[in-house]
Order: C-alpha cells, then structure tokens, then sequence
C-alpha cells in the first residue's frame, strides 16, 4: 500500500508534504507532485500538511480520483526508483493524464 497525489495538485505543487517526508519519496514533475509506490514507507505524514487535500491513502483515494493511482505509478516508468527526491530535483515530464489537464484554477 502507498499513499497517492491526486488532481488537486496540480499547478499547486505546495511542497509542504516533501518537507514532511522522512524518506525523500516525493518527486516533483513539471505540473504537480509524485509519491514514489516502491519508496513510500507509509508513514502518513505528508496527508495532513496538504493545503489542498490531494494526499489519500491508496484505499481511501475518492472515485473521482481513482485513476491517480495508476498516474503516481506509471509516472516513474523509465526513473526507476533513484532513491531520492532531493537529489534529482523536478523532473522534466508529468504523467500523460496531467498534460492533458487545461490549467488550474488558483
């Protein structure tokens, strides 16, 4: 099980669940956040510090969501897993789903 960022995120990209993150699994794309399935220890902090709500647990991901699961996974497809946020800074790419979005309301 892992936790997953979901639409709320983009064109936010806060950065307050990176900063509460103890294992550095949250990389950062060009429109939003990525929680990193292989890396994430399940520890749950990075939920409550989300100013927009965009962290759930995999089972608690609304159904409006639920294809956001699958955009955290699938958007480390050819990264791997590096190990490490911080060391790779933001990625030059987003998921597929997240590119397609028109910009986000603030």
């Amino acid at each position: 099980m892992t936790y997953v960022i979901a639409q709320p995120c983009v064109d936010v990209k806060d950065r307050a669940c990176v900063e509460e993150c103890p294992v550095d699994c949250i990389y950062e794309g060009n429109r939003m956040l990525y929680i990193h399935p292989e890396e994430c220890v399940d520890c749950g902090a990075c939920e409550p510090v989300c100013p927009v709500e965009a962290i759930f647990y995999e089972d608690d991901v609304p159904a409006e969501f639920k294809q956001y699961y699958d955009v955290n996974v699938t958007f480390f497809d050819g990264i791997g897993s590096p190990g490490g946020a911080s060391k790779l800074g933001t990625i030059d790419k987003d998921h597929p789903v997240v590119e397609a979005l028109p910009p986000q309301a603030e």
